[in-house]
């Protein structure tokens, strides 16, 4: 059971009505996660807002899924492991390739495993990657853009993370397990 109202798009008012509304129509659904996030209209804005800029990335969609599950792996978010499970299969991942994400590695190519590997680099050590981790993402061929672009998809990823961990959102998505029992704390 969520720590947090799970507003009722049916029952929500003001700016939250109209984001759900929006997220609504743009996915067919609207996910619990997206439902706690409306308790802050701002807050779901802004989400919405970094989000939806995702999408001009210059890394692909498939490889920001990559990322986004080798982050929930690391940060134990089962939320956010079986979500990202279920929108990497919409995004052509085989369940091979996201296991492997999940490791922080890839099969897919030498740009996208450098990508996943710096992301997990990046989120394991809270940002302090060594100067030998930016350079085999360039070696991989990743642009200084693309790095930047990486570091934000992490960054996203950490906030949901923490978001569905800390509000212990309900999973209505295929429920994932994860690799590793994550360290269990008192409620």
């Amino acid at each position: 059971m969520a720590r947090v109202q799970v507003i009722d798009p049916k029952t929500a008012t003001g700016a939250a009505k109209a984001l759900l509304d929006a997220v609504q129509a743009q996915l067919g659904i609207t996910p619990n996660f997206i439902r706690v996030l409306a308790n802050s209209p701002k807050a779901l804005e802004g989400f919405l807002g970094l989000y939806g800029a995702l999408g001009g990335f210059s890394l692909d969609k498939s490889t920001q899924e990559r990322i986004a599950l080798a982050v929930a792996e690391s940060n134990a978010c089962q939320y956010c492991v079986s979500a990202h499970t279920a929108i990497g299969r919409g995004a052509g991942l085989t369940n091979e390739e996201m296991a492997l994400n999940r490791q922080g590695r890839s099969a897919a190519d030498a740009k996208a495993a450098g990508a996943v590997a710096f992301a997990k680099a990046l989120n394991d050590n809270k940002g302090e990657v060594t100067g030998a981790e930016v350079e085999a993402a360039r070696a991989a061929g990743l642009t200084d853009g693309e790095i930047v672009e990486v570091i934000t998809v992490v960054a996203l990823n950490v906030f949901t993370n923490i978001l569905g961990k800390a509000t212990r959102v309900e999973i209505d998505f295929p429920k994932v397990e994860l690799m590793a029992a994550p360290l269990k704390k008192a409620a």
